[in-house]
């Protein structure tokens, strides 16, 4: 069985191996930290699962993630996350991963969540499964952040922790007038005025 991890954090990946390696001891598992090498990994070696990060340098998990599904490569994905279910869980589902599992209950649940992927099946938890399901129902209710695209999500979050439209270009490997527009847009749909504003929204609605 060919396991391929991808987190550009060396003691994250070195627990996820141990917990691996401890219920799949005949497994070959295969670690790498960024966006690209994930993609050359996938389009060059058959895998049984991948572990992928969503927030990693460059092009982030869940660009990856589409990448792979535009590209025809048939690989079960288990999208790994610091952000809560809440942020992230349906978004990635609706792009094609076979679950989301947040870091923090990664001890107890990685496993479960490996043999439920291996077995065809998609791991999803009961609150993810009821997100689904108001999913369904439409917008009305929901939050405005849930209007972004992927990468306006990613630089709302990086604005929440306080980075500048300079230092967001630098770490995802955009123009500064790309990160410029994707900051006016976001401003747009979450009808707020400033950077200011925005970081107080991520926060408030814990997106960082």
């Amino acid at each position: 069985m060919n396991i391929l991890i991808a987190d550009d954090h060396a003691i994250v990946r070195k627990g996820l191996v141990q917990l691996l390696r401890e219920e799949f001891p005949n497994a070959q598992v295969t670690e790498v930290t960024n966006g690209a090498e994930v993609y050359e990994q996938a389009r060059e070696k058959k895998w049984d699962v991948i572990l992928l990060d969503i927030s990693m340098p460059g092009r982030n998990g869940v660009e990856i993630l589409k990448q792979l599904q535009a590209d025809g490569i048939k690989v079960p994905v288990l999208m790994l996350s610091m952000h809560s279910e809440d942020q992230y869980a349906v978004r990635v589902l609706k792009a094609g991963a076979s679950g989301f599992l947040n870091k923090e209950t990664a001890t107890d649940e990685l496993v479960k969540a490996v043999h439920r992927i291996l077995s065809g099946r998609k791991y999803i938890t009961p609150s993810v499964a009821e997100k689904l399901a108001e999913d369904v129902g439409g917008t009305l209710g929901k939050p405005l952040h849930e209007q972004l695209s992927d990468r306006e999500m990613q630089v709302l979050q990086l604005i929440g922790k306080g980075r500048t439209v300079s230092e967001i270009a630098d770490e995802i490997a955009l123009s500064v007038n790309t990160i410029s527009t994707y900051r006016s847009r976001i401003l747009e749909k979450l009808h707020l005025s400033n950077s200011a504003e925005l970081t107080r929204y991520a926060i408030e609605n814990n997106l960082v």
